[in-house]
């Protein structure tokens, strides 16, 4: 499939119901959204999900294309998700009919009818940008809203390796078409809350250190979060932290499930391929940027994870 041809696509089928991964982040929301607001643009009806785990930051931006309570649609089409198991539970019964997959991962398990995968992309929202094109010419100022807020989010405001020229380029585009990139800047990169500070201070106080440096640590037990006041829309880009440690090649950060289990994010430089140390438990993403659970308490799962990590260097 190609932008071009996905377009064919949607044009030729009504009703859409589009399905965004449990922990939403901006970049599955937001390119979900302008999705279904381009799509109503060429008279269709689209709605979103609901999805239960959409943070406060987000929703201001995009729970206006939430379906209503009774709304089942007929196309389903899944944004960002590279496998049935990355969606919230209300979607199971929808995620195993999904007609299209719109996504950037190189894990992509190829679960949907057809698909439109692309790795290379930054962001999801990239590739939605090209579609949106292709279905109604160019871009609404609602549009440009949230695919900056999609093309940022997974870019870390384009600061991230996986930014190129194209997400550059892309960006400007959206800048044009009317996305404020000042205040949404301000808001998801240049603004903190209390408790995210607090988290922070607890997280770089402990942070542990292997592989002579090149391997940084951080965990983040529900004990943290509780002294902290923390909720999850404290905790937007907190993978990154590890990283920021001069030195640093591979960054994880592990948090503690309320199951007892451990959430492991892994942001890692060139040199070490993410995917393929998060897929060894089960777990998958980008060369950069991955994720998996592992079924063991934070300091197991963190002595697991950094003994896979050390056979990527050899």
């Amino acid at each position: 499939m190609t932008a071009a041809s996905t377009a064919e696509w949607l044009i030729g089928r009504d009703n859409f119901i589009i399905l965004t991964h449990k922990k939403p982040d901006g970049d599955t929301l937001c390119s979900a959204a302008a999705l279904a607001s381009a799509l109503r643009r060429v008279g269709k009806t689209a709605y979103l999900l609901p999805n239960e785990e959409a943070t406060e930051r987000y929703l201001d931006h995009m729970a206006e294309f939430f379906a209503p309570d009774g709304y089942e649609g007929e196309s389903v089409i899944a944004v960002d998700a590279s496998d049935t198991g990355r969606f919230p539970k209300n979607a199971a019964s929808l995620s195993s009919r999904t007609d299209l997959c719109i996504d950037h991962h190189v894990s992509n398990s190829d679960f949907a009818a057809i698909s439109l995968v692309m790795p290379e992309r930054a962001a999801c929202g990239e590739i939605v940008f090209d579609i949106i094109k292709a279905l109604c010419g160019g871009i609404a100022p609602k549009e440009a809203e949230l695919l900056y807020i999609a093309l940022t989010t997974d870019t870390g405001c384009l600061a991230y390796g996986n930014t190129t020229a194209d997400t550059i380029s892309a960006v400007a585009e959206l800048v044009r078409a009317g996305a404020d990139n000042a205040f949404l800047n301000k808001k998801f990169f240049r603004t903190k809350s209390k408790s995210r500070i607090a988290l922070e201070g607890m997280i770089f106080s402990s942070l542990r250190f292997y592989h002579d440096g090149k391997t940084c640590v951080a965990t983040v037990t529900l004990d943290m979060l509780a002294k902290c006041g923390a909720v999850e829309n404290d905790l937007d880009d907190i993978a990154n932290i590890p990283g920021l440690v001069e030195g640093v090649v591979s960054g994880v950060v592990v948090r503690e499930n309320p199951d007892g289990s451990s959430k492991i994010s892994l942001r890692t430089l060139k040199s070490v391929d993410a995917n393929a140390v998060c897929a060894s438990f089960g777990g998958g993403g980008h060369p950069m940027a991955s994720g998996c659970t592992i079924c063991a308490p934070v300091d197991k799962a963190a002595a697991l994870i950094v003994e896979e990590i050390g056979k990527a260097y050899g």
